[in-house]
C-alpha cells in the first residue's frame, strides 16, 4: 500500500509502498476514505512527540471501511463504515470504564504510537471500545474532519467550559481547531469574537458567524476588555502568546480553555497567573474526546445543526498531502485539508 514516510524528523516525505497492516486478535485494519491533515501532524515530523519511533506514517484523523477484523472482535464486521478517536483508549483503567478514555494513562493514537492513517490502510486495537460507527448520512470527509479538532472543540466548550446562549467566547487561531470550536459555540448562542492574523482564515470565521479581529492590527485583550471581557476565551493554536492573551481577555471569574497543543523543549509555558488569582478564573484542558461521547455530536452533524464538511476547503491525494503536510506551519490554508489516500 502506498503511505506517506519518513525516516527522519524533519526529513524527506515520500510517497512509499510499504506493507499492508494486519489485525490484532482484538484490532481491526481499516480502509482509509479520508483523514484530515491536522497540525498535531506536523508536529509529529518536526520531532515534537516523544512517542513517535522512526521509521514513521502520520495521520490521525480517519475515517474508513474496516477490511480485516481479530477474531475477538464482536461489535464491528467487515464493510462497517468507521472512524475512531484520535486517542484510543485501553478500556479497562479506572479513567476508561469512567468514561474519560480520552487521559487513559496506557492510551494509543495512530500517527503517535503507532503507524497513522496517511496510508491506503490503517490498523486499530481494541476495536469493540474505540471504533465509532459513521451514520450513513455523513460522509467519510466529514467524519474525517470532525478528527481530532472538531471532536476536541466539541468535548472543550459543551462539556469543559459549559458554553452557554449569550455568553463573550473569544477564539484566538482560526485554523482547523478554531473554526470548528467557533462553529459549536455559534450553534449553542454565544457571540463569538475570532483571532487570527491570516484574513483568508478570518474570511471563513467571518462567514460562520463570528465577529472578526486581526491582530496585526488590533490589540485582541483591548479590544476583549473594553467589551467588558469574555465569559470564555479559546487558545486554539497553542503558543505562549496566545495562551496569554486568552486568559488576560476573559472577564472576571471567566474560562479560559486550552485547545492548542504548548509544546515547548521544558514542557512549561508562562501563564499571567496573578490574573488567574485575582480575578478567580478558570483554567481548562481538552484532551479529544472518548469513542463513547461521538454518538451525540455525530446526531447533530447527521441533523445538520453543525456542519464540518463547511470547513473543508481542499481534498487532496498523497503526493498534494505530503507537500502540504511540509508547508503547514509556513504557508498555512484556511479552513481543513482532508487527504483521500486512494487518489494519486
Amino acid at each position: 500500500m502506498n503511505a506517506i514516510y519518513f525516516t527522519q524528523f524533519k526529513g524527506p516525505l515520500e510517497i512509499k509502498d510499504i506493507s499492508v497492516p494486519t489485525a490484532t486478535n482484538d484490532g481491526v485494519v481499516i480502509k482509509v476514505e479520508a483523514t484530515g491533515l491536522c497540525r498535531s501532524d506536523w508536529h509529529a515530523w518536526m520531532g515534537h512527540d516523544s512517542d513517535i519511533v522512526l521509521p514513521h506514517v502520520p495521520g490521525h484523523e480517519l475515517a474508513g471501511v474496516i477490511s480485516e477484523t481479530g477474531s475477538a472482535v464482536t461489535k464491528f464486521r467487515v464493510g462497517d463504515r468507521v472512524t475512531v478517536p484520535f486517542v484510543c483508549g485501553c478500556g479497562k483503567c479506572q479513567y476508561c470504564t469512567r468514561g474519560d478514555a480520552q487521559v487513559c494513562p496506557t492510551q494509543t493514537q495512530p500517527g503517535f504510537t503507532g503507524f497513522g492513517s496517511f496510508a491506503e490502510y490503517v490498523a486499530i486495537n481494541n476495536a469493540d471500545f474505540n471504533l465509532v460507527t459513521i451514520p450513513e448520512n455523513v460522509s467519510f470527509a466529514t467524519a474525517a474532519a470532525l478528527g481530532c479538532r472538531f471532536a476536541t472543540s466539541y468535548r472543550g466548550l459543551i462539556k469543559r467550559a459549559h458554553v452557554k446562549a449569550n455568553e463573550k467566547v473569544v477564539i484566538y487561531g482560526c485554523g482547523g481547531v478554531g473554526l470548528s470550536a467557533i462553529m459549536i459555540a455559534k450553534a449553542q448562542g454565544a457571540n463569538v469574537y475570532a483571532v487570527d492574523i491570516n484574513d483568508a482564515a478570518l474570511a471563513i470565521a467571518q462567514s460562520l458567524g463570528a465577529e472578526t479581529i486581526n491582530s496585526s492590527k488590533v490589540d485582541p485583550v483591548a479590544f476583549m476588555q473594553n467589551l467588558g471581557g469574555a465569559d470564555v476565551a479559546v487558545d486554539a493554536l497553542g503558543s505562549q502568546q496566545t495562551a496569554s492573551a486568552s486568559v488576560l481577555s476573559l472577564a472576571r471569574c471567566g474560562r479560559h480553555l486550552q485547545l492548542g497543543l504548548l509544546l515547548t523543549a521544558n514542557g512549561l509555558t508562562d501563564i499571567p497567573m496573578a490574573r488567574v488569582i485575582a480575578w478567580e478564573l478558570d483554567l481548562l484542558g481538552s484532551h479529544g474526546m472518548a469513542a463513547k461521547d461521538y454518538p451525540e455530536m455525530l446526531a447533530l452533524v447527521a441533523s445538520g445543526k453543525l456542519n464540518p464538511a463547511s470547513l473543508i476547503t481542499r481534498e487532496v491525494g498523497l503526493t498534494e498531502g505530503a507537500k502540504a503536510l511540509a508547508e503547514l506551519n509556513s504557508q498555512p490554508f484556511g479552513g481543513i485539508t482532508v487527504i483521500k489516500p486512494s487518489e494519486k
